[in-house]
């Protein structure tokens, strides 16, 4: 008999409807229905799993018991099974076969072909942020796609080298001002036993690279099998060799795949009916010199890259200037006719070709002085861009601001480093806020670019005609940003602090496994803990309960939160999922009580339960350390207001920089 394990249990005796709030957000939260095959010894990951999901687990002994499961218990496998009767399984759980590469095995090739999805992984400090990455994608939880469609412009940074290993020292300064990172598989160069290197590198010498390069940045995966004729070296004579490792390549969770034109049209089909929630960048490269793009072949190749891609790249090599303005004469005439979709990536290639680079606005290749070497001829890195569109009037210099509080000081110099690094022509400028129409007085100046604002404003103000749906919600503006309509700019109130939040809250669970759970927040007011309930009910969560605090207002924020009146109060819920801190540093020993009573009652392990402390400033008592020691998934401040900084600088220039980076270049001070 299986043995079900709840890896976290809700008991609430209040249950009611969830009120509606539109949150762009909020996507599919659904608890999802999995089967995981692990090998002997590894129970460890199945129970990993269903922890990220905030599910129960069961290992089954056989697919019969596993299927007789309810939906949302991960039933874990042994992977000891016929891959024929796998095949005839019901659909109604997704497979994942999970195979742990510490040992240099390779994961049985008739399982992973059996199964919807595999993960490999090691036993490291980041396995369990890599899980939830995971799952969160291919559950469609996340979808990076979406996010980066909203942006202006975007880049990929192609990793060069034969060994992912020798990027991870760098990879966060790499990534800097890059959205995608591309795997190169052709370039990766498998050392074999002779001293020699493989042709191509195994699947399981890619599967291990992919996994590594993963576990360590944040953004999306491009994963690129380019073949001898486009400058790569994979061979031409055997397509399926390439459906073989980009159909794996989907099974391993990358957000995009590359599928060269040049591939048979059934391989192409074949892999956009099992892409699940990956998206496919149909790509053409010419090398000769001769591709023209007025002729009749350029939009006849545009044509079949829009059946089966999400994304359509085109790349050329030319010698002339006038080929430059021929692939933007291209570029209007598909956007117009096939706008919105897809996304046109179009390029050439070679000195001559690199004013398209920083025309073009999709996925433009970039590389960097740390690089062993250049993806394709022409490439430029993301500074060398930037200064390009500066001096062609195309990114004019602004002042970025940072307005209120003097701690801002510090981020400033933050902000100056990466206009910098990338070579924005910006400047960043601080002004306090307590002089009486300080805001006011800078919005309206011409050069204003944006700002940041911390304590946020209360709109209504006069100046800000446009409001997000976090800054109407919260009635909170932190980042006001400059967006041009008919010609006119408008000035938009945005509020980012709730997307830290969410961020933070989102590391080591999926969206799904707040789901419909309780939550508990304190605060000494409405406005200190807005952010922090939008961001919750972003995630589905509810109800949410508070100590310190009630909603005077009855807008969609207030629905299903409930103050707590009494010491009753709290011993009537048995089981909050999160516990959010957003008093004062010095009244934040209030909270110890409460992590150690909700430690000790229930049936939840404290470990699948999340404790977020955005107090900020000396206290008496440390509620990190009494959640962490209660074995609470805890969380500070500095960890929110890293990922709100990285939500600041792509609302304000554009620009992405990797959590990691922010921690890395900030230094504790900043936060």
């Amino acid at each position: 008999m299986a043995t079900e394990v709840h890896a976290d249990q809700v008991l609430d005796t209040t249950t009611k409807s969830l009120s509606v709030v539109h949150i762009e957000s909020l996507l599919d939260n659904a608890k999802p229905s999995l089967t995981v095959l692990y090998a002997p010894g590894e129970e460890a990951i199945v129970e990993l799993i269903a922890s990220v999901l905030g599910q129960a687990y069961s290992l089954a002994a056989s697919l019969r018991e596993a299927e007789t499961l309810k939906p949302a218990t991960v039933a874990g496998l042994l992977s000891a099974q016929d891959p024929g009767q796998l095949a005839q399984r019901s659909r109604g759980r997704l497979l994942i076969n999970t195979h742990c590469v510490e040992n240099d095995s390779a994961p049985s090739e008739a399982l992973s072909e059996t199964c919807d999805y595999e993960y490999l992984y090691t036993h490291s400090p980041f396995l369990r942020r890599d899980v939830t990455r995971y799952l969160a994608f291919i559950l469609g939880q996340i979808v990076p796609h979406n996010d980066l469609a909203k942006k202006a412009r975007t880049t990929l940074i192609s990793t060069t080298f034969p060994d992912v290993h020798a990027a991870l020292p760098n990879l966060d300064i790499l990534s800097v001002g890059a959205d995608a990172v591309e795997l190169r598989v052709d370039l990766l160069k498998e050392p074999l036993s002779d001293g020699s290197f493989s042709a191509v590198p195994s699947l399981k010498y890619v599967g291990a690279q992919l996994m590594i390069l993963r576990q360590r940045t944040e953004l999306p995966i491009i994963f690129t099998t380019r073949c001898t004729n486009e400058n790569g070296r994979f061979p031409m004579d055997d397509p399926m060799l390439f459906c073989k490792y980009l159909y794996r390549a989907m099974q391993w969770g990358c957000e995009y795949i590359d599928v060269e034109l040049w591939l048979p049209e059934e391989v192409r089909r074949d892999l956009a009916h099992k892409k699940g929630a990956s998206k496919i960048i149909s790509a053409f490269h010419d090398f000769s010199g001769t591709f023209k793009w007025t002729s009749p072949e350029a939009k006849e190749l545009f044509k079949r890259g829009t059946v089966y891609g999400d994304v359509v790249k085109m790349i050329a090599l030319v010698h002339q200037m006038q080929d430059n303005y021929e692939l933007e004469y291209f570029r209007s005439t598909v956007q117009a006719e096939f706008f919105p979709h897809p996304p046109f990536s179009g390029l050439n290639m070679g000195p001559t070709g690199q004013l398209s680079r920083t025309l073009n606005k999709v996925f433009t290749p970039i590389t960097h002085p740390l690089l062993p070497m250049i993806a394709a001829p022409g490439q430029l890195s993301a500074a060398e861009i930037n200064m390009a569109l500066h001096s062609m009037g195309q990114m004019p210099k602004l002042d970025i601001y940072g307005i209120g509080s003097y701690k801002l000081a510090t981020q400033a110099m933050f902000f100056e480093k990466c206009f910098n690094e990338l070579s924005l022509p910006h400047q960043f400028m601080f002004v306090d806020k307590v002089a009486r129409g300080a805001v006011e007085t800078v919005v309206r100046r011409a050069s204003f670019g944006g700002a940041f604002i911390n304590p946020p404003l209360a709109p209504p103000t006069p100046y800000l005609t446009v409001l997000s749906e976090a800054a109407k919600a919260t009635r909170l503006v932190d980042t006001i940003l400059v967006r041009t309509e008919g010609g006119t700019p408008v000035l938009v109130g945005e509020n980012a602090t709730w997307k830290g939040i969410r961020a933070t809250l989102t590391r080591d669970f999926v969206p799904s496994a707040y789901s419909d759970r309780a939550a508990l927040v304190l605060a000494s007011a409405e406005p200190d803990a807005a952010a922090a309930i939008f961001a919750l009910k972003s995630l589905g969560i509810g109800p949410i309960y508070t100590i310190g605090f009630h909603f005077r207002s009855q807008g969609a924020l207030a629905a299903d939160v409930e103050p707590f009146r009494s010491v009753e109060d709290v011993k009537r819920l048995e089981q909050p999922f999160v516990i959010i801190n957003a008093l004062p540093a010095e009244k934040s020993a209030v909270v110890g009580p409460l992590l150690k009573h909700y430690s000790s009652t229930g049936t939840a392990a404290p470990t699948n339960k999340v404790f977020l402390d955005l107090a900020n400033g000396p206290r008496k008592v440390d509620p990190m350390a009494i959640a962490a020691s209660s074995g609470w998934t805890a969380y500070g401040v500095a960890d929110v207001n890293a990922w709100t900084t990285v939500e600041t600088m792509r609302l304000l220039v554009g620009q992405n920089v990797p959590y990691d980076f922010v921690r890395l270049a900030s230094g504790r001070s900043m936060f």
